[in-house]
Formats: C-alpha cells, structure tokens, sequence
C-alpha cells in the first residue's frame, strides 16, 4: 500500500493537500509584526474618515458646540496627513501573505488623501458655517471613501468588496469612538450642552459595532478572504488565538460597554460615560489593530 501524500505548501501562506483543500498553515505570529505599515495605514485613515464624519454629522444634525466640531476636524485633518505620509511609506510586497498589492491603485489613493485633507482645511479655514459648507464638507467626506475604494481595490486580492466592507466599518468604529470620547469631554466645560448629541453618537457606535459582529460570523463561517480557508477554520486554526483575541476585545466587549455608556449618556452621567468611551478606545483600537493585522498577515476577513 503506498504510503500517503503528504500536503503541499504553496508560497501563498497556504496549504493545499492531496485531495486540493486548501488550510491555512502554520505562519509565525511575526507575520502581523511584519505588516505593521499596513496596519498603521489602517488605523490613521480609519481615525482620519471616521472622526471627520462624526464631526459632520454633529455640526449639521445636532446641538454639539462649534468648539467640538473644529476641534475633532482638526484632529480628523492631522490624521488625515498622517495616513497620507503613511501611505507614501507603504512597502511594495506583504512577504508571505495571501494578500498582494496592486501598485496601480497607489496614486489615486494617496491623492484621494491629499484631497480629503485639502477640501476638509478649505471647510474648516474658510467657510466655517456658511451654507457652501455643506458641500464642501460632504466632498471631503467623499474623497475619504474614495481612499478606502481604492485601499479595498488595491490589497483586495480578490476580495474587494469585502476589504471594502471591513475598512469601511473600521474607520467608522474607530474614528467614531475616537471622537465620541471628545464629545463626552466637552460635557465637563459645557454643562447645559444636551445630551442628545452624546447619545445619538453613542447609539451610531453601537449600531456599527453590532454590524461587525455580524460581518464576523458571516466572513468566518464563510471562510472569507485572500486565504480562501474552510468554514470556521479561522476558529481553530494557527491564527485562532488572535482571531478570539478580535472577537473578545475588540468586538463583544466595546458592544457592552456602549450600551452602558448609552445608558449613562441618558440619565446626564456624563463622566461615566466618558470614563466608558475612554475604555472602549482602547478595545475598538486593539480590535481594529487585530483586525487588520489577520487581513494583511493572514488574509482573513474578520
């Protein structure tokens, strides 16, 4: 009886056995470490979009103070230049990974950036609250989308749409959190401000958590990502520690803590509900890290 084939390794960070099912191997933790530009790239420009909306929706839809808008546009606008050296910093190849880049992306992306920084200054500069504003600041938030379109389009290694997806979530997650912190601490040097904008933030928070934890459980009981790996298989496999890591701390415990920090928010508990965003910074930024580090050193959507 001949003896059995042993599986095949194929550069892709894979493994393919005898019968063609292809398994994620054995890849080193060092893979993420390896991909740190990437992962960087993801959390400056997730910090850059996501903030910048936040601030767009408080200036035009609630209550929340001029000083809160101008402050969380500034900090978006700095993140935005940030990513956009970043960007420039980004090396040609993800070594082992499923993932490749497409270069011919880099230029629309990093001018994408620069216009989403110059666009969103004009705003903040010039226009201030005139009506034109409005415009101008949507234009912004629009060439912000168009750098995760094209971030999707360039590291998306067949799964575009998906990466498109998870970064869009991201810089919502982190970005949002990110300057609903801000908004809580705006609460202790402007005590009649209303509630409501703090809640309404709050509640987004939640809501797009709430939709990562349900893209979680479709991306992996589908098998989703460069890695084309068997349903479930990122529970069990040698990326599973982290891929628990991501569900744990960056995905089910921020969705507790923003419902607290909801409730807190209602009953005007404002220092506890900051001291609660404050905690879920923390948990959505290591969620974001982990999330990008399984894409860009595993290539598994999560």
């Amino acid at each position: 009886m001949p003896p059995a084939a042993s599986p095949r390794v194929v550069p892709t960070g894979l493994i393919v056995s005898p019968q063609g099912r292809r398994y994620t191997r054995a890849v080193p933790a060092q893979q993420i470490a390896s991909n740190l530009a990437y992962i960087n790239w993801t959390v400056l420009t997730g910090l850059a979009v996501g903030a910048y909306g936040v601030a767009l929706l408080t200036r035009w839809r609630t209550a929340a103070t001029p000083g809160f808008v101008r402050f969380t546009t500034i900090c978006a606008l700095a993140f935005g230049v940030l990513a956009w050296f970043s960007d420039g910093a980004l090396p040609g190849s993800l070594g082992e990974s499923p993932v490749v880049a497409d270069a011919d992306f880099d230029g629309p992306r990093r001018a994408a950036l620069a216009l989403f920084v110059v666009l969103g200054a004009i705003d903040l500069i010039a226009l201030r609250n005139r009506p034109i504003g409005r415009y101008v600041g949507s234009a912004a938030l629009g060439a912000g989308v168009l750098v995760l379109m094209f971030g999707a389009l360039a590291w998306g290694s067949g799964s575009s749409v998906g990466l498109l997806l998870q970064l869009a979530v991201l810089s919502a997650a982190t970005g949002g959190v990110f300057a609903a912190m801000i908004l809580g601490h705006w609460y202790l040097v402007t005590p009649k401000l209303p509630e409501a904008p703090l809640v309404l933030v709050s509640r987004l928070l939640l809501a797009v958590i709430a939709v990562q934890v349900a893209l979680f459980a479709i991306w992996v009981a589908t098998g989703a990502g460069p890695a084309q790996v068997a349903p479930f298989a990122a529970l069990t496999g040698s990326w599973a520690f982290f891929v628990w890591m991501r569900l744990i701390i960056g995905l089910i415990f921020p969705l507790i803590v923003s419902y607290a920090a909801i409730q807190t928010a209602r009953t005007r508990s404002m220092e506890s509900a900051t001291g609660l965003l404050y905690i879920n910074v923390g948990t959505i930024a290591a969620g974001t890290i982990l999330a990008a580090g399984l894409y860009f050193g595993a290539g598994l959507l999560v």
